[in-house]
């Protein structure tokens, strides 16, 4: 989902070495090794927009300037990052010990005979990446191994399902807080705000809203603040924890009794579910979708996005790509919206790990 990014990325980010052991990204790096030929190096690039192959391989998220990790076969991995005055607050968010400014990084990567992999380059700003480019230099050829870590990325372990599972937690915190601020007749500024602040309070590193003012219709960022109270108010909300993304669409309303276009999307909601399962056709799903619904038509969010992956991006790579089919061990966030345009429009949304013989919803993975 496009969202509004922050300028500076602030919410916690530490390497948690519980949660996340550095043998966990130890065997990562070596699976890249596994199938990158001769190469004896990978060149890792992540910025504050697109960063999850660098958090995969060394946890680290960059908080402003971008950031490289230049990953060495023999395991003597540096990492560097911006200005030296960054040294001290990035060395805590990764398990990688040498640190350095990025002013190191050509001189460290410059004139070496050896077969690099570059991950990220098409992330990477055209100077930026001359300058690696350049730098490498020398007869050897460079390999672009980016889908080579976005096919090991799909199949989530256990420790990133239940980071998965507390950035769920926290879409439930925030919905509840909003719930009970548009109950007091607040406005829906106050309402988006006290679901991102309940998020922030319970440990998010990252949030991310949208909303619609007309009546489920479009979705919008803030551009002002909107004091009247909306009722319906359709949220779009996500939140990050341990890196991990989860995301949930809230429709926060006092009215508790639902109406037909809400019933007709949540059977919708439960019939997809049931029918998915590793190598189901996307296609077909979405079809199913499509005649559960009926006789209204999909919402105009959804109608082109109706799953996606997700992970340590809110689009997870290869991002707008969901896939011919469903993909055992991957999570998804399965978004259904349906618009009717006397009443408006209504999408809901719920997140799962794919199984060989159905799904697996992320809050019931992480119990």
């Amino acid at each position: 989902m496009l969202t509004m990014q922050p300028t500076l990325l602030i919410g916690p980010s530490d390497w948690d070495a519980e949660r996340m052991p550095r043998e966990k990204f130890a065997r990562r790096i070596d699976a890249l090794w596994r199938h990158a030929g001769d190469a004896s190096r990978a060149i890792v690039f992540g910025s504050r927009q697109h960063h999850a192959e660098l958090a995969y391989l060394t946890n680290f998220v960059p908080k402003l300037e971008p950031a490289v990790a230049v990953l060495a076969r023999g395991g003597a991995h540096r990492l560097f990052v911006g200005s030296p005055n960054m040294l001290g607050s990035a060395r805590p968010l990764t398990f990688v010990e040498i640190v350095s400014p990025m002013k190191d990084m050509a001189p460290a990567i410059a004139n070496d005979p050896q077969h690099s992999l570059v991950i990220g380059a098409d992330y990477m700003p055209a100077a930026f990446r001359q300058t690696v480019t350049q730098a490498i230099g020398g007869p050897e050829p460079i390999a672009d191994a980016t889908a080579l870590v976005w096919a090991r990325m799909c199949r989530k372990s256990r420790a990133e399902l239940d980071a998965i599972g507390a950035a769920v937690k926290l879409t439930e915190v925030a919905r509840q807080a909003m719930r009970e601020v548009s109950r007091a007749g607040a406005g829906a500024t106050d309402v988006i705000l006290a679901g991102e602040a309940a998020a922030i309070a319970a440990g998010a590193q990252d949030v991310r809203t949208l909303f619609s003012l007309d009546g489920g219709r479009t979705l919008r960022p803030f551009a002002a603040s909107v004091v009247k109270q909306v009722d319906p108010l359709l949220v779009y909300l996500a939140a990050r924890r341990f890196n991990y993304w989860a995301e949930c669409f809230a429709l926060v309303t006092p009215r508790p009794e639902p109406t037909g276009l809400d019933e007709t999307v949540r059977k919708a909601l439960r019939s997809a579910l049931s029918a998915i399962k590793a190598g189901v056709s996307t296609q077909a799903i979405e079809r199913q979708i499509a005649t559960a619904m009926a006789p209204y038509r999909p919402h105009p969010v959804t109608a082109r996005a109706f799953a996606q992956r997700m992970g340590l991006a809110l689009d997870e790579p290869p991002y707008t790509n969901v896939g011919e089919s469903f993909e055992e061990g991957e999570v998804y966030s399965l978004r259904i919206g349906a618009f009717d345009e006397p009443r408006g429009g209504l999408i809901c949304s719920r997140m799962f790990v794919v199984q060989p013989d159905g799904i697996v919803t992320i809050d019931e993975v992480s119990l």
